[in-house]
């Protein structure tokens, strides 16, 4: 398993980089991974979040992950100067690999499956709201 590490991506200008420290490592299956912008926002409610979820399935023959993404956006009360979540985006990612599937295959099934998530038509449209036409 791998241990808790910090996380660095590009941010959507795509050459600054943001950081998502790790937070709370899980402690076992159905315990979350958690990892956080902590240089985003002026309170914990105002940062980006991951978590990462995996645990076996029902009949043990499966691996299944959950990773999700909440992304706050937030807006600060000129009167009072309190800032609140108005608005979030929230992503999930359900990955489930069968026990018995060679590691080579496994392995080349996640570094495709997140290679296309990142790819630029998918980033567009995902970005766009619809789906490629």
């Amino acid at each position: 398993m791998p241990a808790l590490a910090n996380i660095t991506v590009k941010k959507n200008d795509g050459t600054t980089d943001i950081t998502y420290t790790g937070v709370v490592p899980s402690s076992g299956d159905s315990v979350p991974a958690i990892w956080k912008s902590k240089t985003v926002g002026s309170a914990p409610a105002h940062q980006p979040e991951a978590r990462l979820v995996a645990r076996d399935s029902g009949d043990k023959k499966k691996r299944v992950m959950r990773l999700t993404f909440l992304y706050p956006s937030t807006q600060t009360d000129s009167t009072t100067g309190r800032t609140t979540v108005v608005n979030k985006g929230w992503g999930q990612l359900d990955v489930t690999l069968d026990n018995d599937m060679p590691t080579a295959d496994s392995d080349e099934f996640v570094s495709q499956m997140t290679n296309l998530i990142k790819s630029s038509l998918i980033v567009s449209c995902l970005k766009d709201g619809y789906s490629a036409t």
